[in-house]
């Protein structure tokens, strides 16, 4: 449906040129969304897609292990996105203090993402509302270190900002001016919280996201908590009973149509078609996710199984083997502090694990040896490959 201009231009004068930057009006739409048969049973399918990822739990031996990794690969997904080199395994070796392959800025700066999500998500359990003072809460988490630290963590900008181009003046679009950024992150807040009217949660996410990108409140960061503000509502709306979603790959996959809807939906108001666009990436995003899980299921379970024919090493190569679920790239050392094993232990039980095929040495020394739980790091790697321009 297209609709009137879905806000206004006023012209700012920065960086010593007079431009056209965007304010949105509020959400909801108006009119109200045009809601046809398809688009109805679009949504009807996505959210069905969430009600089969929410029950992968019952899948799982340990949903909680599945989880710690599947954040960690969005938080790689959604870096990447803004340009990081830095690969699940780098994170991975980041945080058993090992050097990784790239600059230590771009896994720092995923990093900060895994902390970020995770402080939202603990807000939200304590029973804080997910409003403008989480939302500064999270991006300063997002930008504590590595670059973007300088650039205001946890503060809405005080300086004009502009998406694509060398400069404001040939810039793809400029968002609002800085003394309209905070009635419209208060408007969209309003929204949140359903007011002036309740909003079903996976059209209010929706909604969102497009309205969060198009203010773009803070200096940097504004993508990844675009992207992470979609799982937020989810989850604090009990829609989704854990953070199992996320549509960074699918975004960028589709990154040119991505953008040319976000600027239909602000020029001709078409928000219909964003939607269809978005309950598409939640359908395909949903089931990739269930897909992940379930052969990270499989896997664990023949492997337990090739465990079990260890006989009396079994016991002990078992917790070498769940320590790897939870971080499948480790030394020994780590390995020692989350069984509560010896070093020789250790040693004895991954040399089992190498033997059987479970397990690869990813260094040839002696000391202070690397090890991967191959087979599990190249489920998670799925899809990250398309992310590399």
């Amino acid at each position: 449906m297209k609709r009137e201009l879905q806000g206004q231009y006023i012209t700012v004068s920065t960086v010593g040129e007079r431009v056209q930057a965007f304010v949105p009006s509020p959400l909801p739409p108006e009119p109200m969304i045009e809601w046809s048969a398809e688009l109805r049973d679009k949504f009807d399918q996505a959210l069905l897609a969430i009600g089969r990822l929410d029950s992968v739990s019952t899948l799982l031996p340990d949903t909680s292990l599945f989880l710690y990794m599947y954040v960690r690969k969005e938080a790689v997904l959604s870096s990447m996105i803004e340009g990081t080199q830095s690969s699940l395994s780098d994170l991975l070796l980041f945080e058993i203090d090992q050097e990784p392959g790239v600059p230590l800025d771009d896994v720092q700066e995923v990093s900060n993402y895994v902390a970020a999500l995770n402080h939202g998500l603990s807000r939200l359990n304590e029973g804080f509302p997910l409003s403008l003072r989480l939302i500064k809460e999270i991006h300063a988490v997002l930008l504590t270190k590595g670059r973007g630290s300088n650039q205001t963590p946890g503060e809405f900008r005080s300086s004009q900002n502009w998406i694509g181009g060398t400069r404001p003046g040939n810039a793809a679009f400029v968002p609002p001016p800085v003394d309209q950024v905070l009635e419209c992150m208060g408007k969209l807040e309003l929204f949140l919280h359903n007011q002036p009217e309740p909003t079903p949660t996976l059209l209010k996410a929706a909604l969102a996201h497009v309205q969060f990108e198009t203010i773009h409140p803070f200096l940097d960061g504004n993508g990844r908590l675009g992207r992470l503000l979609i799982t937020l509502i989810l989850c604090e709306q009990k829609v989704l009973q854990m953070p199992m979603l996320y549509l960074s790959l699918y975004f960028k996959t589709h990154r040119q149509y991505y953008y040319e809807l976000l600027d239909s939906v602000r020029l001709t108001g078409d928000w219909e078609a964003w939607l269809d666009f978005f309950a598409e990436a939640v359908i395909v995003t949903a089931g990739q996710a269930v897909d992940t899980a379930q052969q990270l299921h499989v896997l664990s379970n023949e492997d337990r199984a090739k465990i079990s024919g260890l006989g009396r090493a079994a016991k002990s190569t078992r917790l070498v083997h769940q320590a790897l679920l939870e971080h499948p790239i480790c030394n020994a050392g780590s390995l020692v502090i989350k069984t509560g094993l010896t070093a020789a232990t250790v040693n004895k039980s991954i040399n089992h694990l190498v033997r059987i095929g479970i397990v690869r040495e990813l260094t040839a020394r002696k000391r202070n040896r690397l090890f991967s739980y191959y087979q599990y790091v190249d489920i998670m790697n799925k899809g990250t490959d398309l992310l590399v321009d």
